[in-house]
């Protein structure tokens, strides 16, 4: 049996991350490995989180070894943790990286554990060059990817990114596989009745962290649009603010648009994903810049349609016109294509598209693309 450490955020952390990591453990230990995920203590410096808390109140998992030891601020302990590592000798340490700021944390401890000169040290890779810009990316980042022999993203403008960095290291794309671990496609009238949402209304959901580069200013602009407001669509925002609440909450007010929009502005717990997305008719991802987003791949798993912009990876995931739309980053054309959904009545059709392409985003495909790097 092949033993492997998964060095990233799990639970108890809450967010994307850490739930698609173990998700992804999970799919390790079904194909034989033994895996122990090694999280963080802490993530995050509290001035550094711009949400009210980086932790979830749902119940750990039983079926996965997480041990939180890693400290992302106390060189200390990264030296620590890389020794237990080295010493450990895994077959490959997989570590996970979205943002600089981890840079110097991770890049230590894995520049330790392959010390032993056996233990292998790969990267799934979110971002090499975060949405957010800060001073540090570039050397930060640089220092991480000298760190790992090998890479696997989940988009082609992140491998686009770390070609930059290094020309030599093999770098394999996998799309973002599904998220299944958010149980069962639920009915729309059950949905939309836990909701205490109107049986017969039309909804867009908007769902998952609400920061600047997601663009939801410019889907509250669309929504403006005289035509969108007498069509009587609504929409539901599922999602924690990180940052800037009042501004959203001013341009709601200033659009007049209040009626129109189901502020769920909280952490939404991972039992009552499956809600969101069975009470929705239109997934929309108004991003204004992206690499890719699990929240496509939520929306898959749930068969919702989906409206993406022409940025980074999402296009890749989204067949214009197949699995829903491709618009350009600009509120008028968000605004036509959600016309154009409900008065062309595109909804079966389009969820037929997606349950086609389901099949192209396996968890297996992507432990199948980590072999191929270790071996």
């Amino acid at each position: 049996m092949k033993q492997l450490v998964l060095l990233s955020p799990a639970h108890p952390l809450r967010g994307g991350i850490a739930t698609s990591s173990e998700r992804l453990a999970r799919e390790f230990q079904y194909q034989g490995y033994e895996v122990t995920i090694y999280s963080f203590r802490l993530q995050y410096p509290g001035f550094l989180f711009p949400g009210t808390t980086q932790y979830t109140d749902d119940p750990a998992p039983n079926d996965l070894r997480i041990k939180t030891v890693v400290n992302s601020i106390w060189p200390i302990n990264w030296i620590r943790v890389g020794l237990e590592l080295r010493k450990l000798r895994p077959d490959a340490v997989i570590c996970r990286y979205w943002l600089p700021f981890m840079g110097p944390c991770l890049g230590t401890i894995l520049r330790l554990a392959r010390s032993n000169g056996h233990t292998k040290t790969l990267a799934l890779v979110d971002n090499a060059i975060p949405h957010e810009k800060r001073p540090g990316d570039i050397p930060f980042t640089r220092y991480f990817l000298g760190s790992v022999d090998g890479f696997v993203t989940m988009s082609k403008a992140v491998e686009a990114d770390i070609r930059r960095f290094t020309a030599d290291k093999p770098i394999l794309f996998n799309p973002h596989p599904i998220y299944d671990n958010y149980g069962p496609i639920v009915d729309k009238g059950h949905a939309r009745q836990i909701l205490e949402l109107e049986p017969r209304g039309k909804y867009l959901l908007f769902f998952g962290f609400i920061r600047a580069y997601k663009g939801l200013d410019l889907l509250l602009e669309a929504l403006s649009d005289p035509r969108i407001r007498s069509a009587g669509i609504q929409l539901i925002i599922a999602g924690e603010y990180y940052g800037k609440q009042a501004y959203y909450e001013s341009l709601i007010d200033s659009l007049d648009i209040r009626s129109q929009v189901i502020a769920h502005t909280h952490f939404i717990s991972a039992e009552k994903v499956k809600y969101y997305f069975g009470a929705a008719d239109l997934v929309v991802q108004p991003y204004r810049t992206a690499t890719q987003s699990g929240i496509s791949q939520i929306a898959y798993h749930f068969e919702k349609p989906m409206l993406v912009t022409r940025v980074g990876g999402l296009p890749e995931i989204v067949p214009h016109g197949q699995a829903g739309y491709v618009t350009e980053v600009n509120p008028a054309e968000i605004s036509n294509a959600i016309l154009d959904f409900y008065e062309q009545q595109r909804e079966s059709t389009f969820i037929a598209g997606v349950r086609s392409r389901k099949h192209l985003f396996g968890w297996d495909k992507l432990v199948e693309k980590f072999e191929k790097i270790i071996q």
